[in-house]
């Protein structure tokens, strides 16, 4: 099975923490160059020492604020080069905070969109000829169960999820021919600062500890357990290696058995 990445160069976004630094640190451990990017610049300074360098890769990171697409026109203009081939691309923003559909302004709805969609669509535009050019590229878009399965108080980002698993669709079926791939990976309760933040909040309404109900969580998990972020980054990596050529187009849940439907 070819795993091998050296040589190649991954752009992964939200990179500095959770789901996004698992995914990059794995596609280290594979021998990609890695260009993490977030808007917090001390984060990015430590996160990216977490990176492996055994394959002798040159990591960087660059500062963008998903909240405003000039910032993140500007980061491409001023760092991503026509001689910059990016392989492989990981789309990953902070998801919309949580709340009932019916009480969300349509404000909302209009931000999570240019968050999620739009930035989206800015850094597959500055990347995308560039994979052509190579005949290799990955587009990898981690997104949300919610995508097969609406999730109950997250009505805006249910939502978005949505309108990003139909572009990345869409894309995957203009890109293919190029040797380029476009997968969603979706994950599930996963041990890391969103999950905090989500399960604090029902913790809170319920009176118990956030310990009390992320073991509440994992019963209804046939695994009977959290994901560990490795694992989650695992999956990215893989979607991401020679190995996984010929998947195009698809929803992967990394959630250890709990969606509940196909």
């Amino acid at each position: 099975m070819d795993l091998n990445l050296k040589g190649r160069t991954a752009l992964v976004c939200g990179g500095s923490q959770g789901l996004g630094l698992a995914s990059a640190v794995e596609l280290s451990l594979l021998g990609a160059n890695i260009i993490l990017v977030s808007r917090n610049k001390e984060k990015l300074a430590k996160a990216i020492e977490a990176l492996d360098v055994s394959a002798n890769q040159q990591h960087q990171y660059l500062v963008a604020d998903f909240s405003d697409t000039t910032s993140v026109k500007k980061m491409i203009d001023d760092s991503i080069s026509a001689n910059n081939i990016i392989h492989i691309l990981v789309n990953n923003t902070g998801g919309p905070a949580s709340g009932d559909i019916i009480s969300a302004e349509p404000s909302a709805f209009e931000q999570a969109f240019k968050m999620h969609v739009s930035c989206n669509q800015i850094l597959v535009q500055a990347v995308a000829e560039g994979m052509k050019k190579e005949k290799y590229g990955r587009i990898i878009n981690i997104i949300s169960l919610s995508v097969k399965q609406p999730i109950p108080g997250l009505g805006v980002s249910n939502t978005i999820r949505a309108a990003v698993a139909a572009w990345a669709k869409t894309l995957a079926n203009e890109l293919g021919r190029f040797g380029i791939t476009v997968n969603n990976v979706l994950p599930g309760y996963t041990e890391t600062e969103r999950l905090d933040y989500l399960l604090g909040q029902s913790s809170s309404k319920k009176n118990i500890s956030l310990t009390a109900e992320k073991q509440i969580v994992a019963e209804t998990i046939p695994a009977k357990r959290l994901g560990q972020p490795n694992e989650f980054g695992a999956a990215v990596a893989f979607l991401a290696s020679p190995a996984a050529g010929y998947i195009n187009g698809i929803n992967l849940p990394v959630d250890g058995g709990r969606l509940g439907c196909l």
